[in-house]
């Protein structure tokens, strides 16, 4: 033994000479000073292992189970286990294969690793267990209740516990803030609970290197440190680590993966680390490999030199299986240049654009004959398929990829033509733009790539554009045709001032209208009739070819002009003609009727969690289960549900293939921390006041604001009732005292620097990839925070038990209705719901003026617990109930008709 004396633990040995960590599964693993690395395998993952997912999914749990063995027969000393999938009961599944590995004693006598995000889970295979195995993981992230509690549940039911340097601010991604993190963690475990500190085995996160990004050059470095730091200062505890994150930005290079994985762990040992989740069947021994590969991996991993990531990624495109030459498949190289740019458009193949372009560039003599010719001749084949749906929006996004590429490196050559010639024609140019106050540019963006693919000069001047910045604009580029976009209502009337502002401008230009709250009735009725141009609502991007092609030809501009012109006036009229039927009742009988609620049987429940409650940096994997893919199919143009969609016969491949790259995309976000999620609830006493408002109110009683609805005015049959959101509350009268809850999420923070990053490289398919994923995640992170609303923080529903499928058919008590939406289309009460929460203070949300939330990946709304509440659309209402309305709201009435101008059954 050392003469050398360290601090102590509990009386225990030196930290130089520590405690064993002792584990089992039918046999004993006793982990010391004289253990090699330990092995975690990491293939009985569903989030590790697609082959495993699919397994467990499809209830293939025999051939799952053999993936279990493979792992230890390939030296796995630890197995891991996680069910963590959208569509799995995880807790069943954790339970279910469990159990069944301990019925196989050559897996059985390893001991086991519980992983999930999910306490529930956890706890649930932790009863399973009949050796002494590991939790993964607890952390800070929710405070340190939560973390102390878990902790003394892992150390009743006698196990290690894997910690996460991760804390209320989110994940440690710097050296200074692994280890004080750590160190906290450490002496909280220890000091307050007792806890062995053998026991502990800290995870103080690995990153991806060579990302191309420089803040991420010390990610292997500053683990390396931390776990030095670790082994030094915290006595007996471990350090582990999920390996393979390591490596991300290599995906599909296993040849590289695996270099990188064996020279991490190499240095990670040297500085202490006991353990780590890795496939054991996938690494090297060190000294085998390639000595130039080996170079190139330290230089990225210990930051050794400022060009190690440009040497890597271009030496990565070398080697392929264990550091051969890569072979490619180059049938197609063979042919002409012409040949060559028509295939790499049509598959979206964008390693070779550059030198086939500055072939074809030296052939025709002109860099814009370049584009004429074989680039526009490849992409009018993609047009063709995708017109015949041959071709689906995802490929031709990536088609618009190749393009933009290409047209990049050709764009000095024609600056440089242009001068020397004075020639400046160009294609039809096509001037796009969100309206001022809105921040949702998906459904633009996708028109916009569509557009080009078809031979379209495409000007986006983004979101937010206020009307002369558009007009400007469109004269300075001489645009052919300008197009507006929109999601949120307000957006409506923008595009209304934009047409009129156009007529006072005596411009002809053909005006396009789009978006999720425009149709083409309101364009009918409100906004062609302010211009003398040609108007044209487009339903979605495939429409907007055919569109602007009919506007921009001279041979058919005025008769598609004339034809659209028609249609709306009919359209028009036939309108006012329904408005004219006595389809709607009064206010006064719509109160009559309304939600018929039984207020003496029921008893609201008090919230656990009364007030605000904030969650900052929340965990993407945490909430990743609960996304709902089949909106994101459909952002891509791509209609079924998920997951039938991949057996379909016309669009099942290609949604494969999309939804496996969102979700290596998705792999990435989360790995890198690039994307961060916010959020916040508030629960308050409330009263139903003076028909359709609720008044909201501290723990005292007195009153923070008051929330304002609307009633459905349609007429009905006898028995059915006319809603309102405020029925869902308790009135006064009743002597009840009744709850309302409000929240806000975005999982935004973060999206503009991705962005950024794959527009400056004309990667407009990953841009948008991004972009709808932040979408979804912020989708997710509602539901989630709604689930942890009914089961904890006002409790409600405490005993609830859903999977995936039967959360997003919301088989639940209670609705989350949003401003701005059927239930409560009036966007300003979102500002009420802000100051009430003080949301952007809290989450970085913002408003714009129109009443839009920045980033635009966010969702806001209200809790309702009645089980009697449900969604439902408002529908018209007539003129009585708006001015009532608005003034209750202290609007005038102008003001009001705006904000609901698509509800009114009359006209403004």
């Amino acid at each position: 033994m050392s003469s050398k004396v360290e601090e102590t633990v509990d009386g225990g040995i030196a930290a130089n000479n520590p405690r064993p960590l002792k584990l089992s599964g039918l046999e004993p693993l006793i982990i010391n000073q004289e253990t090699n690395f330990v092995n975690i395998g990491e293939r009985t993952n569903v989030t590790g292992s697609k082959k495993f997912a699919r397994l467990i999914l499809e209830g293939n749990y025999e051939e799952a189970v053999s993936i279990a063995l493979e792992q230890v027969q390939n030296g796995a000393q630890i197995v891991d286990i996680n069910m963590d999938e959208g569509m799995l009961d995880g807790e069943k599944a954790m339970v279910t294969f469990v159990n069944l590995l301990a019925a196989e004693p050559e897996i059985a006598r390893v001991p086991f690793m519980i992983d999930s995000s999910k306490w529930h889970i956890i706890e649930a295979g932790l009863k399973c267990l009949q050796g002494k195995g590991i939790v993964n993981s607890i952390s800070l992230k929710a405070g340190e209740k939560e973390f102390l509690d878990q902790a003394k549940k892992v150390k009743r039911y006698g196990a290690a516990v894997v910690v996460m340097a991760f804390d209320e601010d989110g994940q440690a991604d710097s050296y200074e803030r692994r280890i004080e993190i750590c160190e906290r963690c450490y002496r909280l475990l220890v000091d307050k609970i007792n806890f062995p500190p053998e026991d502990i085995i800290f995870d103080p996160n690995v990153f991806p290197v060579a990302t191309g990004m420089d803040e991420h050059n010390n990610n292997a470095l500053d683990f390396f440190r931390a776990t030095k730091w670790i082994k030094e200062n915290l006595p007996h505890a471990r350090v582990s680590g999920g390996i393979s994150n390591v490596s991300f930005s290599f995906r599909g290079n296993d040849s590289v993966r695996e270099a990188m994985h064996t020279v991490f762990l190499y240095h990670g040992i040297k500085h202490g680390l006991d353990m780590g989740i890795v496939n054991a069947g996938q690494i090297e021994v060190y000294d085998e490999i390639p000595k130039d590969l080996l170079e190139r991996v330290e230089d990225v991993l210990l930051n050794r030199r400022p060009d190690a990531t440009e040497r890597m990624l271009e030496f990565a495109e070398t080697v392929k299986s264990k550091g051969k030459v890569k072979v490619v498949d180059d049938a197609w190289r063979k042919g002409s240049v012409e040949e060559r740019l028509s295939h790499a458009l049509v598959k979206g193949i964008v390693e070779f654009v550059e030198a086939d372009t500055e072939e074809a560039r030296a052939k025709y003599q002109s860099p814009l004959k370049v584009i004429e010719g074989p680039l526009m001749a490849g992409m009018n084949i993609v047009g063709d398929l995708f017109g015949e749906g041959k071709m689906f929006l995802p490929q031709v996004v990536k088609s618009a990829r190749v393009m933009k590429k290409s047209v990049a490196y050709l764009i000095p050559f024609m600056e440089e033509e242009k001068r020397r010639t004075g020639n400046t024609s160009s294609n039809a140019k096509i001037l796009l733009a969100t309206v001022k106050g809105d921040v949702h540019d998906i459904g633009k963006n996708i028109v916009g790539v569509v557009l080009a693919c078809n031979n379209f000069d495409i000007v986006d001047l983004g979101v937010m554009v206020p009307a002369e910045k558009i007009l400007e604009a469109a004269v300075r580029e001489k645009a052919d045709v300008i197009g507006l976009s929109g999601l949120i209502t307000p957006s409506l009337d923008e595009m209304v001032h934009v047409a009129k502002e156009m007529e006072r401008m005596g411009m002809k230009t053909p005006l396009l209208i789009g978006g999720a709250t425009t149709s083409r009735i309101h364009t009918a009725v409100k906004i062609a009739p302010n211009y003398s141009g040609p108007v044209v609502h487009v339903l979605d991007a495939s429409k907007s070819v055919p569109v602007a092609s009919e506007l921009i030809s001279p041979d058919t501009r005025e008769a598609f002009a004339s034809k659209i012109r028609k249609e709306y006036d009919e359209a028009r009229t036939d309108h006012a003609g329904r408005q004219k039927e006595k389809n709607y009742i009064s206010i006064a009988e719509a109160r009559k009727k309304k939600a018929p609620v039984n207020w003496d049987d029921f008893v609201p429940k008090k919230p656990n969690a009364l007030g605000v409650s904030v969650f900052k940096n929340y965990s993407l994997e945490e909430i990743r289960p609960y996304i709902d893919w089949t909106p994101f199919f459909s952002t891509w143009m791509l209609k079924g549900k998920y997951p039938a969609i991949f057996d379909n016969e016309v669009v099942g491949e290609e949604a494969r293939k999309l939804y496996n790259d969102a979700n290596a995309m998705l792999d990435e976000i989360i790995a890198k921390g690039s994307l961060k999620a916010h959020g916040i609830v508030g629960l308050f006493p409330a009263t139903a006041v003076d028909h359709e408002d609720v008044r909201i109110l501290d723990e005292s009683g007195k009153e923070l604001t008051t929330f304002h609805f609307l009633r459905q005015q349609g007429k009905k049959a006898a028995t059915v009732p006319n809603l309102s959101l405020a029925d869902f509350v308790a009135p006064a009268e009743t002597g009840k005292q009744d709850y309302m809850g409000g929240f806000a999420v975005t999982a935004g923070d973060g999206l503009d620097v991705i962005v950024k990053k794959y527009e400056a490289d004309q990667d407009d398919y990953n841009s948008i990839m991004a972009k709808a994923l932040a979408d979804r995640l912020a989708e997710a992170f509602a539901e989630l925070l709604h689930e942890k609303v009914r089961k904890e923080l006002w409790g409600y529903s405490p005993d609830e038990k859903l999977d995936t499928e039967r959360l997003i058919k919301e088989d639940y008590a209670g609705i989350r209705p949003a401003p701005g939406y059927p239930a409560c289309p009036d966007h300003t009460e979102k500002r009420l719901l802000f100051d009430l929460l003080d949301v952007e203070k809290k989450t970085g949300i913002i408003l714009t003026e129109s009443f839009a939330m920045y980033p635009a990946a966010a969702v806001s709304g209200f809790y309702f617990s009645h089980p009697d509440s449900k969604y439902f659309g408002l529908g018209k209402v007539e003129k009585d109930q708006v001015e009532e309305y608005a003034q209750r709201k202290g609007f005038s009435l102008e003001d009001m008709e705006k904000w609901l101008a698509p509800n009114l059954n009359y006209n403004i």
